[in-house]
């Protein structure tokens, strides 16, 4: 288990009906000169053994850092980005994969199959078939919950939202943003994606540390069915970015197209965070916003019983999910020991050595 003191954690992504899902053209910008490390290799390679490396070695030099966590297990890191010095270290591997759009200027691929053992694992090849085939057919019933739970979910947010009164939610959403973001600027601002939470084999987990350390004044959204914080963090989103600030949005795990949860401004040290039974926002805010004050009760409370089922079910197919997660991870552990056997870790640390030069570089680079 690595040592992550840093607050400052988002998931890699999250595994959905469809599969895994992540927003990764978001963790560098090509454009803006970034440099990024691209990590290759599969399960038990190497990877978190390099990370636990480049992570303490950056934390030692007091570098601010952002943990990049795996949903899949939320022990382990899948990558490291570094804003200061616009550079970051990434596992580029299925499923998340990452492939250079401007090889060598800006990402560089490291290659930890160049570390492997090849004739031992040709030799267990049947194994490691048979194990992973294990691992997809987990895999696939994950989806199938995840899957049901989402579309109780969202059938939720649609009855909801027949029962909300939007244009008082642009209305109030004007208010905030005229008493938080300025007037409008010539230059919009830039909006970054990340996941602030994933269903894991811990469970549903969000890190609201992240949120309280980036943004000191934040405005809290109850709302139980996902309606009301949906339209309205959609509409902070545009005026923050009219007004010309950068803004991190945090996507639903299991809604990622379109429905976001979480608003983070760090710049100006304000968010907005969506509080429900999934994810509570059980700490001190400077305000919370009540659902109910945009909602036609009446008309919502002839929908009661349809609600109360779909969040009981939803419940119990997410509980489902978390446990098959546990599963997998219990599988892939298994996977992953027939590559740890097979790894060359001198060659492992030699490559981390390289890693580590070429930061020391860009921040000598940049502080020069």
């Amino acid at each position: 288990m690595l040592d992550m003191r840093t607050p400052i954690r988002f998931f890699m992504g999250t595994n959905t009906a469809s599969g895994f899902f992540g927003f990764l053209d978001d963790f560098y910008d090509v454009s803006d000169g970034w440099r990024a490390f691209l990590l290759k290799g599969g399960p038990g390679s190497g990877k978190t053994h390099l990370l636990g490396r480049v992570y303490a070695f950056m934390a030692a030099g007091g570098n601010e850092i952002q943990a990049i966590v795996c949903p899949s297990d939320p022990n382990k890191l899948d990558g490291l980005v570094f804003p200061e010095i616009k550079a970051c270290i990434l596992d580029a591997s299925a499923p998340h994969t990452i492939e250079p759009k401007c090889w060598g200027a800006v990402e560089q691929i490291v290659n930890l199959s160049a570390c492997m053992k090849i004739d031992m694992l040709y030799s267990r090849a049947t194994e490691i078939t048979e194990a992973l085939s294990g691992c997809h057919t987990l895999d696939a019933r994950r989806r199938r919950f995840i899957g049901a739970a989402a579309s109780l979910l969202n059938e939720s947010c649609r009855i909801a939202l027949d029962s909300t009164d939007l244009a008082k939610i642009q209305r109030s959403a004007a208010r905030i943003a005229a008493r938080e973001f300025g007037m409008s600027s010539e230059l919009p601002g830039k909006e970054i994606r990340r996941f602030l939470s994933a269903i894991t084999p811990e469970g549903v987990m969000v890190f609201h540390q992240t949120l309280q350390s980036l943004c000191p004044r934040i405005y809290s959204i109850e709302d139980e069915h996902g309606a009301s914080s949906r339209v309205l963090l959609d509409e902070l989103r545009k005026r923050a970015l009219d007004a010309g600030h950068n803004v991190i949005c945090c996507y639903c795990p299991i809604s990622p197209d379109d429905k976001p949860e979480h608003l983070l401004l760090p710049s100006i040290g304000i968010g907005f965070t969506t509080s429900n039974q999934w994810h509570k926002a059980d700490f001190p805010v400077f305000r919370r916003i009540h659902a109910a004050r945009f909602t036609d009760a009446e008309r919502l409370r002839q929908r009661r019983q349809l609600l109360s089922f779909n969040r009981r079910a939803a419940r119990e197919l997410i509980n489902e999910a978390v446990g098959i997660s546990a599963e997998i991870l219990s599988a892939r552990e298994t996977v992953e020991l027939f590559y740890t056997d097979a790894m060359d870790y001198e060659g492992i640390d030699m490559l981390t050595d390289w890693v580590i030069s070429e930061l020391e570089n860009i921040i000598d680079n940049h502080t020069g």
